[in-house]
């Protein structure tokens, strides 16, 4: 625990050895949040060391904003430890405020829903992969070396040129040259093969399709990390036997960059949850309503949640897998739909819920998903169904919501992953830049014309659920949460050795972007 702030005898000093302790732990000082520390009468040393103190256990960004001052000042005086910080230390408080005073603002940023009109043929999953490798390109693009990447085509045509005698001095210079460097291309990942001490992928840039191999170690571990059907940028030396034996110098994946994340300029919260399945038998319909109560309650928090997003399987549905008959209470998936509704529609009415399907929902099961808003008549006003995926801002936050079917592919196919550590399958999404990038294994893809499942816009807050296991991490600038659900353990888990973590509920301070969570199972 924190204790009082003293008062400073002298504040420039104090200001001054402040900024000094910042820039030696390699963090910078927003100007606002500065000017904010010069002009308060407590110390400023004690305050940037408390709050780098903080950001290290949480792995925040390395840069002090003003709702980080005003944290560490307001915990000094008052502390409730009724909720558990995610990461083990405070859950701080900033104050009361009714819920009148705190902002609710949001907007719907993408809900693919309206813009789903899937075709019928080969020819449109062509347009989808085409879209995919045009969409990541542009990202790709804004990396400076971009303008090396060439076309394979390109590459192919000029290092399979037949060097005859009538080859012109000139000409035999320019192959020379191009020879001793490296070139950039950049393409889908087709295909990989591992033999003993060589990794050979194939790149397809829609121009065609090149070999490209490698004997590094570290590359090789690199590739091993790559899902099939991602976009790369690879960096290889040129080819010296009729455009054969191309080698990997480097690769790199489109990736989030690091950048400062939006943050609200209110003390709100968004709570984040996902897989009630209700009309299982396992269904924890007390630890569920425990905390529809909660968020009714004069809870000091609870009064300042103004967001609720749902990531997807409200109901546990019928034929989802073998012998599903044997695990629910209700057979009709309608009742079981409507039976959730009524659960969820006594949350409070200031609270804005945004609900997203999954796979044991109704509705296509095929990504993208539309939205659920079809299978009810009427909704109260704070409520909004939107399809898999959407992206939402709350308070200038902007939140990528996914249900997460495409966590089971990378799992299964990615080396040292596993169903226990959802967050490492997250980051491979967000390095990839694409919600579901391998194509043909259990996550169904629809062969829309666009591909709606690149990561175009960078998430403040990366929400998924799907595996029945919580897990919070930053990754550079994004928090990623996947937050677990509110079924116990099943026998199909059983068998799996899958433990869930369920009852739980994942909150967020939109203001500090800090995640805690509070637990509903006692």
């Amino acid at each position: 625990m924190f204790p009082a702030l003293s008062k400073s005898l002298d504040v420039k000093k104090d200001v001054s050895g402040a900024l000094t302790y910042a820039i030696g732990r390699g963090y910078q000082i927003h100007p606002d949040a500065f000017a904010l520390l010069k002009s308060l009468k407590f110390n400023a040393y004690d305050i940037v060391k408390k709050i780098i103190d903080n950001k290290t256990k949480l792995s925040d960004i390395h840069c002090i904003f003003t709702t980080d001052i005003k944290v560490v000042i307001s915990s000094s005086q008052k502390l409730d430890g009724d909720t558990e910080l995610v990461y083990g230390s405070e859950y701080h408080h900033t104050g009361r405020s009714d819920n009148n005073e705190i902002a609710n603002k949001y907007e719907v940023l993408f809900d693919p829903s309206s813009e789903l009109n899937s075709a019928i043929d080969e020819h449109d999953y062509i347009k989808l992969f085409q879209s995919r490798y045009n969409k990541l390109l542009k990202i790709l693009g804004m990396r400076p070396e971009s303008n090396r990447i060439r076309k394979i085509h390109s590459i192919k045509h000029e290092y399979n040129k037949k060097r005859t005698v009538s080859m012109s001095v000139h000409e035999s210079d320019i192959i020379r040259s191009r020879e001793s460097q490296t070139i950039l291309v950049a393409g889908l990942l087709m295909s990989r093969k591992q033999t003993k001490k060589v990794m050979e992928i194939v790149i397809d840039d829609m121009s065609g399709a090149l070999s490209v191999r490698t004997a590094d170690d570290d590359l090789r571990e690199q590739v091993s990390k790559l899902v099939l059907d991602q976009m790369i940028m690879v960096e290889i030396s040129s080819g010296r036997k009729g455009g054969q034996n191309f080698m990997i110098k480097g690769i790199t994946s489109p990736d989030i960059p690091d950048r400062v994340p939006n943050r609200s300029v209110s003390d709100s919260y968004v709570v984040l949850i996902s897989d009630l399945h209700v009309g299982s038998k396992y269904f924890m319909q007390t630890e569920f309503m425990r905390f529809v109560s909660w968020l009714s309650s004069d809870d000091e928090v609870a009064r300042k949640v103004k967001f609720l997003c749902i990531a997807g399987d409200i109901i546990d549905g019928i034929g989802i897998f073998p012998n599903q008959d044997k695990e629910v209470n209700e057979f009709d998936s309608k009742k079981q739909f409507l039976y959730a509704m009524n659960l969820l529609y006594q949350i409070p009415k200031s609270i804005q819920v945004f609900i997203i399907p999954g796979n044991h929902d109704m509705g296509r099961r095929a990504l993208p998903q539309v939205s659920l808003s079809g299978f009810i008549d009427t909704s109260p006003n704070n409520f909004h169904m939107l399809g898999n995926p959407s992206l939402i801002e709350l308070n200038g936050v902007k939140l990528l919501m996914f249900h997460g079917q495409s966590l089971d592919d990378i799992i299964a196919t990615v080396p040292g992953l596993s169903y226990s550590n959802p967050i490492d399958a997250m980051k491979i999404l967000l390095k990839a830049r694409h919600l579901s990038p391998l194509y043909g294994y259990r996550t169904p893809i629809a062969p829309e014309k666009e591909d709606m499942l690149v990561i175009n816009d960078v998430p403040d807050i990366f929400h998924v659920g799907h595996v029945h296991i919580i897990g919070v991490e930053r990754y550079k600038s994004t928090l990623l949460v996947n937050s677990g659900a509110w079924q116990s353990q099943t026998s199909y888990q059983q068998t799996m050795g899958i433990i869930p973590t369920p009852g739980i509920a994942i909150l967020i301070n939109l203001s500090t972007l800090r995640p805690f969570r509070k637990d509903f199972t006692s």
